[in-house]
């Protein structure tokens, strides 16, 4: 009985130590494909740092193929993006407090609908590969329109400039031959 029960702790054990192996081995070759990025904005006390994984466009077809219309997306590879700010943000006439959350977008031909949800989650997708976003955690929706670029982007591309008006900037998205970007205003 004790031979069996020694038997059973060694082989979950072993099994732990592979999963955890496993998962990072995995990690690793995701990033290696998708690497991490890190964008920061710092301008007049606003201080932005955008955190996703980008990955490229490797002769696919992007938009309404591999991140198909009408569903929503991690934005990005691997884990979900991170979109932290230390001010509070007016967008589309909406605040956005002034925090860390995961970004989501649901990606139309004409359209994006952007998403900001205070769950800071682990994984971007569930094993079905659905987005594992918890649409009761959504904090602000903004719908952008979509500009069509002559030329392609290869990597996918999460960036924040300085706006036409004090205090204001761009976040933008780009990849393949997709632009979407929204204004965003700091408050305080």
């Amino acid at each position: 009985m004790r031979k069996a029960f020694l038997t059973i702790c060694l082989i979950v054990i072993g099994l732990v130590v592979a999963g955890f192996v496993f998962k990072e081995v995995m990690i690793t070759q995701t990033k290696k494909h998708s690497p991490q990025v890190e964008e920061v904005f710092k301008e007049n006390g606003t201080y932005i740092k955008i955190n996703y994984s980008s990955p490229y466009k490797k002769g696919r077809v992007i938009f309404g193929n591999l991140v198909p219309y009408g569903h929503v997306w991690r934005t990005g590879a691997n884990e979900p993006t991170i979109f932290n700010t230390n001010k509070d943000l007016e967008i589309n006439g909406e605040i956005l407090p002034k925090g860390k959350y995961t970004l989501w977008t649901i990606p139309e031909s004409d359209s994006w609908t952007v998403i900001f949800n205070k769950e800071l989650n682990n994984w971007g997708v569930s094993f079905g590969g659905k987005a594992s976003r918890v649409v009761e955690d959504d904090v602000l929706k903004v719908i952008v329109p979509v500009e069509h670029l002559k030329k392609e982007i290869e990597s996918f591309l999460i960036d924040v400039s300085i706006g036409d008006e004090k205090n204001s900037m761009y976040l933008s998205f780009e990849w393949d031959n997709v632009r979407t970007q929204l204004k965003m205003k700091s408050l305080n």
